[in-house]
């Protein structure tokens, strides 16, 4: 079983981030691989220790992003590649299409990823990777199961994906690309002679020159505006009165202020 997991490098949630020109200040935030991703990587390594194979952990950004592929190889992944990011706009579809160039290179049987990355929240390059290769997808797994030797001899998944309405189980045909919700599994942390043996695992990196892609698929889809913290909270108030006058104090205030209704 060829795996590839797609792995990206987040700032920690956890930490106070601060943004100096409409971006977020780098030295002063932890960056960890991104918890969804986490999940991904974690089913991997056990597909592999049930099945047997090869699991290879992806990434697309800057130098820093190999610290989190190291980590990764630590978990217990064979091999790495990090995408540099250099000449790519902070673009999903653009991101995607250099990613999938790299993903048909490997030609995994299953291609696995977070739900969505911590930072940006969209949810969409795994997608859109599996649309530009043809392969059938699997979203938020919360259970996946691999059976092989099927009736035409061919492995599928079954997956049970979380959705708005409750758990769904579906079965699709292998390769294909399912996407890791919170619950997938307990990731395991790397220990001490996986981190000692993830120095000599090989870490490769790829150019975008080197993927010869189109100007279609490097042209951004999206443009980012604006990147502003929360407004600080405001002071709040306390009604006095009788329980009578706070309610219609209150109301008063959703309406006139809050303008809930």
């Amino acid at each position: 079983m060829n795996i590839v997991v797609l792995l990206k490098q987040t700032f920690d949630t956890e930490e106070k981030v601060e943004l100096v020109n409409g971006a977020v200040a780098e030295q002063s935030v932890k960056f960890i691989i991104n918890p969804y991703d986490e999940y991904a990587l974690e089913e991997a390594l056990r597909i592999r220790e049930a099945h047997g194979g090869n699991v290879t952990v992806l990434s697309c950004g800057p130098e820093r992003a190999a610290e989190a592929l190291r980590t990764a190889l630590a978990m217990g992944a064979d091999e790495a590649v990090l995408l540099s990011n250099e000449g790519l706009p902070e673009d999903g579809h653009a991101i995607a299409a250099a990613l999938a160039a790299v993903v048909d290179q490997l030609q995994p049987n299953l291609l696995l990823a977070g739900l969505f990355a911590i930072d940006r929240g969209a949810g969409s390059v795994a997608l859109q990777i599996a649309e530009r290769l043809g392969l059938p997808h699997a979203a938020a797994a919360v259970k996946l199961e691999i059976q092989t030797g099927g009736a035409n001899g061919g492995s599928t998944a079954v997956v049970e994906r979380d959705t708005e309405w409750g758990v769904e189980t579906v079965e699709i045909p292998l390769p294909a690309l399912v996407t890791a919700q919170q619950g997938l599994n307990e990731p395991r942390y790397p220990s001490l002679p996986g981190i000692m043996k993830a120095k000599r695992k090989p870490l490769r990196q790829v150019s975008v020159a080197e993927l010869q892609l189109a100007e279609s698929d490097l042209a951004p889809r999206t443009e980012r505006v604006s990147l502003a913290a929360p407004p600080a909270r405001a002071a709040g108030k306390k009604l006095a009165g009788t329980p009578s006058e706070q309610a219609a104090a209150l109301a008063e205030l959703l309406q006139s202020e809050a303008k809930l209704f």
